[in-house]
């Protein structure tokens, strides 16, 4: 992770976990006072991202919990998009300032010797003054403390976790921190002499938030955590409840779309498709996965339309091009199918799609120059 030149103006934010600093609702009036977007979740014109430090809170009491975060990280890493940690997020905006800093990421890590994976994600969830480089001598020294606790036992987790619960970061350095715990918990940290204990597991007491402050990015992250679990019908009753709270959010009525199209509840999903256009028009994933329940239910008019519309809004989108060309040839348009699948080859000729389209192409040729004949 390296500096980053970010302008907000045009950029799109999404959050992943609840932000644990400020309320969505404000940073997201002043992103767009600043001429840009912020939204819950990821979208395909999402294109940076905010880690809310509650997602190390409930990953904590979850088997894996952290493993799935580095899977969610290297994922939107790969896809190009800019990672940003909730502080980093206040400085972008300037609602914080950043203390003095001098130090390359290379150089906390030679100085340190904390791996360079364990500095990103420790920076990522602000368990340092800065989250990416020129770093601060503070963080130098927090970067040395925290190798002394991996080599100990603790993981990342337990550490960003852990942290917080002392007041500002800084604060730390001053401070001798071990790994240990009165009770039986070996990756937990503690002050010398066991004053204050920094137990990763009880950062957030996640029983009493749920009871005493139902948020709304709450909601939302209960609901995702659903989602991916597996559970549709209990996402899609969450997702109902962001909605009632905020009529206006697309993803919310997106993602209850996705759930209920899961669940096979295809005219509710169908619904919730068009609610998250009204709402959003250039929500391109929605015109598309609208097209697919649409040629799912054999109105391959309506789902010529929609991918017709998907394409329109993001040309660079190479799924809705794929199934544009297979439902043309299955329609017998053989020249727009080609057409289709050729487009289909210049934006992605590597996977095993691309074979498909190249068979597709070859298949339309052969047709044609018997035509021809």
């Amino acid at each position: 992770m390296t500096a980053r030149a970010v302008s907000v103006p045009g950029a799109v934010f999404g959050t992943i976990g609840a932000l644990a600093a400020f309320p969505l609702r404000l940073a997201a009036r002043e992103v767009e006072r600043q001429h840009g977007q912020l939204r819950r979740g990821i979208t395909r014109r999402t294109t940076h991202i905010v880690f809310g430090r509650t997602l190390l809170a409930k990953a904590g009491l979850t088997r894996n919990g952290d493993a799935g975060i580095e899977r969610r990280i290297a994922a939107e890493r790969a896809a190009g998009r800019t990672l940003i940690s909730e502080n980093g997020f206040l400085r972008l905006l300037g609602l914080m300032k950043a203390p003095q800093a001098s130090l390359s990421r290379q150089s906390l890590i030679e100085q340190s010797r904390l791996s360079g994976a364990d500095l990103d994600l420790l920076s990522l969830f602000d368990a340092f003054e800065h989250d990416a480089e020129p770093y601060s001598f503070r963080d130098l020294i927090l970067a040395r403390k925290y190798a002394g606790l991996v080599a100990g036992g603790a993981t990342w987790g337990a550490i960003a976790r852990s942290v917080h619960r002392s007041g500002p970061v800084a604060s730390l350095t001053a401070k001798s921190l071990n790994v240990g715990s009165q009770h039986g918990r070996p990756d937990a940290i503690y002050l010398e002499g066991g004053q204050s204990e920094l137990d990763g597991q009880l950062l957030f007491d996640l029983g009493a938030a749920a009871q005493g402050d139902d948020t709304l990015e709450e909601l939302f992250a209960d609901a995702e955590a659903a989602e991916e679990g597996g559970d549709h019908d209990g996402a899609a009753a969450l997702y109902q409840r962001c909605l009632a709270i905020d009529p206006t959010d697309a993803i919310a009525a997106f993602n209850r779309a996705n759930c209920l199209r899961a669940g096979g509840r295809v005219a509710e999903a169908a619904h919730d498709y068009a609610r998250a256009i009204k709402l959003d028009p250039a929500f391109v994933e929605a015109w598309f996965n609208l097209a697919g329940l649409m040629s799912e239910e054999g109105r391959d008019a309506s789902a010529r339309r929609h991918l017709q519309k998907a394409i329109a809004l993001d040309s660079n989108y190479a799924d809705p091009v794929f199934n544009l060309a297979r439902l043309e040839f299955d329609a017998g348009n053989l020249v727009e199918a080609r057409r289709n699948w050729v487009r289909y080859l210049e934006l992605d000729a590597e996977s095993e799609w691309a074979g498909v389209a190249a068979k597709g192409v070859q298949f339309v040729d052969m047709q044609l120059a018997r035509t021809a004949v």
